[in-house]
Parts: structure tokens; sequence; C-alpha cells
């Protein structure tokens, strides 16, 4: 009697809802160089509110793993390409999910001497200049290109030589559309320019896209173009409407893909390299000094998740085309790469893990010997 007691019980009960899956995002490549180190941080290759309690294990014939991350310090004999694939498992309940990608390593001295145009596009965390000075200052090293930086702003923040198109609060729609008023002076506005530079007045005195005349103003196409945007896209969205966040990024996606067609058309063997949007700080101290409870660690987190998953599946596989992705998500310590009072913006350490995620990706293109899109038969 008992025993059927509790069979009627739990065929009553009502069922327990199905555990959320862990959303693990990895891209399909990771770049790396020959004696610089690389890492892999786990909190950002998953949706969870406190990545601490999941286990993560990763297999790869290099490297090593701690409590937080995968790194490695690649060798000069390990050029080349290496499997890697992260599991992670929550122990609490059974979760589990895995994903694959290649490891790449170009040689330290990949692309050593030859000539590279470089353009830079962003928004506050380029116009910092702290990475784009990173990626500088790492190809300005024995071994590597004679590059010149692309440009029309050069903030104070910028070292000798660096230039690039990087603006506070910044869009990919801003570089298809911002035209406001000119500032009154000519000191107005270096942070947070009036004008996308890729747009000109036509007779009309309408403004126009012209990625073209953008490039024959610097004085010819660059060889790639880095691009590092989403964050102000996205930021406002209501992290609890998921259809809602999900149209926003289909509307982000759409503006960023007429950018770079933009770019494809006026600099046909351009390489163009998205990064994906990077994490946010770990701490909420972060977020309660910039945004006083507006806005909250994990709402951003949420909705930057999804954006680096739809990027994932939107650019991923692309090569071909000259379009490539770059996990600048994933190679930014949320913890020590922030300072404990900004949710967005990183430390100089963290800017500098960000330059080094360019500068892998450049590498290993190099390596491959800047190809450009198939069509062009570069």
């Amino acid at each position: 009697m008992i025993l059927r007691f509790l069979l009627a019980c739990l065929l009553l009960a009502p069922a327990l809802p199905a555990a959320e899956p862990l959303r693990l995002a990895l891209p399909p490549v990771l770049h790396a160089v020959a004696g610089l180190p690389f890492e892999v941080y786990f909190d950002n290759l998953v949706l969870a509110e406190n990545s601490e309690v999941l286990n993560f294990r990763v297999s790869c014939p290099l490297g090593s793993v701690d409590a937080r991350r995968w790194r490695v310090l690649p060798e000069a004999s390990q050029a080349g390409e290496h499997a890697f694939q992260v599991e992670v498992s929550d122990p609490r309940d059974g979760r589990r999910e895995s994903a694959r990608a290649v490891l790449r390593i170009a040689a330290a001295t990949a692309g050593a001497d030859r000539a590279l145009r470089l353009l830079i596009v962003g928004d506050s965390l380029t116009n910092a200049s702290r990475y784009p000075n990173e990626v500088a200052r790492l190809l300005a090293q024995p071994g590597n290109p004679r590059t010149t930086l692309l440009g029309t702003h050069r903030p104070a923040s910028a070292a000798a030589g660096v230039a690039h198109e990087g603006y506070g609060g910044w869009t990919w729609k801003n570089f298809l559309q911002k035209w406001d008023a000119e500032p009154a002076t000519a000191t107005a506005g270096p942070v947070r320019r009036a004008r996308s530079p890729f747009l000109y007045a036509g007779t009309d005195g309408q403004p126009a896209l012209d990625v073209a005349r953008y490039f024959r103003d610097q004085g010819g196409e660059p060889d790639a173009a880095l691009f590092l945007l989403g964050i102000n896209d996205c930021f406002s969205a209501d992290p609890d409407q998921p259809e809602a966040i999900d149209a926003r990024i289909t509307e982000v996606l759409g503006h960023a893909d007429q950018l770079l067609a933009a770019f494809r058309a006026a600099a046909p063997k351009a390489a163009l390299a998205v990064g994906l949007t990077t994490p946010p700080n770990a701490r909420e101290s972060g977020f309660e000094a910039n945004y006083k409870g507006r806005y909250k660690r994990w709402g951003w987190k949420r909705i930057q998740h999804r954006l680096v998953e739809r990027m994932i599946a939107h650019y991923a596989g692309r090569e071909k085309e000259g379009l490539h992705l770059v996990a600048t998500e994933l190679v930014l310590d949320p913890v020590d790469g922030y300072p404990v009072d900004n949710g967005v913006h990183p430390n100089p350490a963290g800017y500098a893990q960000i330059g080094a995620g360019f500068h892998g990706w450049l590498k290993v293109w190099l390596a491959d010997g800047a190809p450009g899109p198939a069509a062009t038969g570069r």
C-alpha cells in the first residue's frame, strides 16, 4: 500500500523543468604565435553566472589547465595545426557539453619584412588606443612585417605611428550612417566624432558611404582591416527578453554585413577580421561603479554571450571570402584583465590581451601567405 501511494505521488508530481544548456561557444579556429603566450578563459566560454562550479576539460596535445583557463607557450617546432576540444560539465545535475576547434600556431617570423597596411575600426575600446598600441608594438618586433597603420584618428593615448577609426559609444550602424552637425571647433570631437569617416557629402550635400574614397585619402587600400564592435549595439537590450535580444542582434549583423560588404567592394583583396565582442568584467562592482544598478553584469553577460553565439554562426567558415573571426572574447581575462570599477573597459593588461589576440590572427594569416578572397585570385 505504501509503495503504491509513493508511485502515485511520483506520477502526479509536476515534472521538473529541463536544465538550461551550458551554451558552450567556441569559435572554430584559435590563433597563436610561437614564442608568445596564448590563453583561453573558461568563464568566457559558457553562459553561467558562476562558472567556478563547472568542470572544464581541454583535450589538446599542447598547453596546460589551471582553475580559470587553458594556456600554452608554443615552441617554434609546434607551428602548424593542433586539435583542440573543450568539455564542460556541471557536477550538480550532470549537464555536459563539448566543442571542437583548431589551434593554429604561426611561426614567429611569419610575414617578416613584407609590407602590411592595416586599419583598425571600433568603439571606445579602440578609441582608448591601448590594444592598437599593443598590435603595433608586437608588429614592430623582429620577424614581423613593415606595418603602416591607417586611420584619421590619433588620440593622445595612441603611440607614435598608431592611428585607427575608434570612437567612444560607436556602433556598426554609426559607421554606416552617422552624419551629425560638425563641431563648432576643430577640437570639439576627437573622442566622439561627429561623422563617420567613411561618409562623404555628395553634390546634393547628402552623405553617402564611400569606402573607396576613404582608402584613396589614406593612400591606398589596406591589406587587412580589424573590427571590434558590438557592445554599444546591444548593451541596452532587455536581458529578460530573449526574442528581443535576437531581433536586436539580427539588426546588428545586418549593419555589420553592410559595412563589411562596402569594405569588400572597395578593397577586394583585403582580409577582414571581425573580433568577437568582448566579455564583461567578472565583478559586479564594475557595473555598480559605472551604472549604479541600472545595468547588471549578468544582464550584459546574457546579451554578450548570445551575440557571440550569433556571430560565430554567421561569420565562421568564411575564410575563402576573406572574412575571418578572431577569438577576442576568449583571450581576455574577465578578472585580472579588468579594473574593479569598470564593467566593459579592460585595464592595461586586458587591452594587451585583446591586442595579442588580433596579432595572433594576423600572424596566422601572414603564415598562410596573406591570401585574399578566392574570387580575386590573390
